[in-house]
Order: C-alpha cells, then sequence, then structure tokens
C-alpha cells in the first residue's frame, strides 16, 4: 500500500501538532514554513522540511507541490499569506486543501475561493471547553457544522432503566443515539429497546439546540 502523503504549510502550535500525529501515522510529511529555526525543528520528525515563502508560485511549483494529494495550510496570524497560499494552491490544481481560519470572515473568504476544508481548531477548543465547564454530563463535543454536533453526554439516573422508545427521543428532542459507550463496549446502532444504564455515555447527533434542551430537561 502506497503511503499518504502531505504538506502541513505554518509550523506554529497547529501546523506542528498536526505534522507530527501524521509521521506518527505513517504518512509522508512535507512540512513547509518562513521560519528556519521552526524548519530546523522539524527537520528530524517530518519526511522532508524546507523554508520556503507559499506566497510565491514558483516556490511552490518546485517543490512539486502537485504530486501531493493532501495540502494542510496551518498559517498562523498572517490572514493574507493564509489566502494567498490557498488561492495558488487551487490554481496549481492541488486535489484536497484544508485550511486553519483565524475568523468567520476569513473562513468565509477561504469557502469562497475553493478550501474543501476549513478549520477552527482554536473556537472549536473553545466550545469544548466550555461546554465541559456548563455541564457535568457533557463529555466531549465535535462539531459538525455551524448548528450540528456529535456529543457525548452521560446518562444519569434520570434515564436509567428507561429504554430509548420509552424517552422517545427523535420526536421529542429531534436527535438521535447513533451509539452507546458502556465501559469498554460501545453498542452502535443501538435499538429502540435497548436499556439506558446509569454511566453510560451516550453518543447524540443532532443540532446545538436540541442536543442542549435534551441535556437540560431529561438530565436535570
Amino acid at each position: 500500500m502506497m503511503k499518504k502523503e502531505f504538506v502541513v504549510v505554518g509550523l506554529g502550535r497547529f501546523g506542528g501538532s498536526i505534522c507530527r500525529e501524521l509521521v506518527e501515522q505513517g504518512a509522508d510529511v512535507l512540512a513547509i514554513d518562513q521560519d528556519p529555526e521552526r524548519v530546523d525543528e522539524f527537520a528530524s520528525i517530518a519526511t522532508q522540511a524546507v523554508v520556503a515563502d507559499t506566497t510565491d508560485e514558483q516556490a511552490l511549483v518546485s517543490l512539486g507541490i502537485r504530486n501531493f494529494e493532501h495540502v494542510i495550510v496551518a498559517i498562523g496570524e498572517d490572514i493574507q499569506s493564509s489566502i494567498l497560499t490557498t488561492l495558488i494552491l487551487k490554481e496549481l490544481g492541488v486535489e484536497k486543501i484544508t485550511v486553519k481560519a483565524q475568523n468567520d470572515y476569513h473562513a468565509k473568504v477561504l469557502q469562497k475561493i475553493g478550501a474543501d476544508q476549513v478549520v477552527h481548531p482554536e473556537r472549536d477548543m473553545g466550545i469544548r471547553i466550555a461546554n465541559n465547564m456548563i455541564s457535568n454530563n457533557i463529555l466531549d463535543y465535535l462539531e459538525l457544522s455551524e448548528e450540528h454536533s456529535i456529543m457525548e453526554i452521560k446518562a444519569n439516573e434520570m434515564l436509567a432503566g428507561h429504554s430509548i422508545l420509552d424517552l422517545d427521543i427523535r420526536a421529542r428532542y429531534g436527535i438521535n443515539i447513533v451509539a452507546i459507550k458502556r465501559g469498554e463496549d460501545v453498542v452502535v446502532s443501538p435499538m429502540a429497546e435497548e436499556p439506558i444504564r446509569e454511566g453510560d455515555i451516550l453518543i447524540i447527533i443532532g443540532s446545538d439546540a436540541d442536543i442542549l434542551r435534551f441535556e437540560k430537561k431529561a438530565l436535570h
């Protein structure tokens, strides 16, 4: 099986952690940054680490950027460089481009110019931490879109003993329980008759508003 090949542009905290994880998962990674010190740091981690200005089309062409299946643009503060780099990658015909957005305006521009995936690591982490602080029941959170998420919610004594059918969760709250984590076991697509036990972790998908309504009404 051929190794997957990635490019990570920008080796700050976010780009650096992606680079390390991809390498650990066995991928080939070309790491690019304008800061020679950062590039030195990743020279022994990435498959190849180079100093380059990714807003220079010729620099990207000479690095053979078209040969990579996925480029992650993780440029930190410089929104202009992030947008220009994305534009050039798009024009060069890179198959998949994932870009880190600094804010919603940046994200809208990136989507308009053709970024395949836009991620908001700081915002998503902030939402995740806030959810965990506000509720003892919400254990984890994954944003699917601006309004929809997957959340892990811990079942308490209020739900224990009831089946999914008894609680009529889909009709009452408009959400779906897609799996139940029970210790080491995971019940995927649980049957309507599946009884919920105290301490079960319910993996729920739906709109944020509906999930939070369920969390407030059913668990308090």
